[in-house]
């Protein structure tokens, strides 16, 4: 099965990392492993047939806590799709699910430097991202 898309291009369009204080990195440091990943994905037209998609990766404790830190990640793909695709349920697939499985590891792996870099080494996320699987939810 050929790809119906080509990735022109991918960078870092945001990234952000936020511990307030010395207290609150050695609260987090000891509680980082209730944290949890989140993620949304958005895109937007460029021109025609290519299109931004931007995956944004959230790891963060729960809105009640009150010493926490912040960490979150922008990551935007550029890809030309298909001039055959004019399907609008396989266009939703290819940004929902196609691109997010692609870009993931490289994703995955700046996201975890991040939180290294941090202060927060060893960290590593329980399960692997299935975009299928949650686009297949959202299908239904």
């Amino acid at each position: 099965m050929t790809e119906n898309f080509k990735i022109i291009g991918s960078f870092i369009k945001d990234m952000s990392s936020e511990t307030p204080d010395s207290q609150t990195f050695i609260f987090v440091r000891d509680k980082i492993s209730k944290y949890q990943l989140k993620i949304d994905i958005n895109s937007k037209a460029v021109k025609k047939g290519i299109i931004e998609v931007n995956v944004v990766l959230k790891f963060a404790d729960q809105p009640e806590v009150l010493k926490k830190s912040h960490f979150e990640i922008t990551y935007t793909t550029i890809v030309k799709v298909d001039e055959k695709i004019s399907d609008k349920k396989e266009l939703e697939k290819i940004i929902l699910c196609d691109v997010p499985n692609k870009i993931y590891p490289d994703l995955e792996r700046i996201f975890l430097n991040l939180l290294t870099d941090s202060g927060y080494p060893g960290i590593k996320f329980e399960k692997k991202i299935n975009f299928i699987e949650l686009y297949k939810q959202k299908s239904n």
